[in-house]
């Protein structure tokens, strides 16, 4: 069974993170060999929701929250060994926890976007990106 317990992401280990995403396959979505952009993802969310399995790092829910309003869930990763067993929909649930009043917000992976309206989420068709400037 696994456990589900809100950290300090300035307390992760970086590179136990990005071996998270690879075996979720989010890393071919995020800049996870960029090892300087990566840490300051991690390190600089302010709600990070991980999931344990014998200490070992199976689950990560990363957001950015205002706490009253929007939660922006920025980022969930599974293992692929782990999924189909509810860990993602608990990274969910305690991240609603741990801002009730607040609504979530997220962009879902082409994969995925079948999955969140089963779990409760609904479609918004105004949302806008902007990609990050060239550095």
């Amino acid at each position: 069974m696994w456990k589900c317990e809100i950290v300090q992401g300035r307390d992760l280990d970086v590179d136990e993170v990005a071996e998270l995403y690879r075996a979720s396959t989010l890393a071919q979505r995020r800049p996870v060999e960029d090892t300087a952009r990566f840490t300051d993802m991690v390190r600089n969310a302010n709600l990070v929701v991980v999931a344990r399995i014998d200490d070992r790092l199976v689950g990560i829910a990363r957001s950015i929250t205002d706490g009253a309003y929007v939660t922006y869930l920025s980022d969930i990763a599974v293992d692929e060994k782990f999924q189909h067993r509810g860990i993602g929909r608990d990274l969910i649930a305690a991240t609603r926890e741990a801002a009730p009043r607040a609504k979530i917000v997220l962009l879902a992976a082409p994969a995925s976007v079948d999955y969140y309206p089963h779990i409760g989420f609904h479609r918004h068709n105004s949302a806008w990106v902007m990609n990050a400037s060239p550095v």
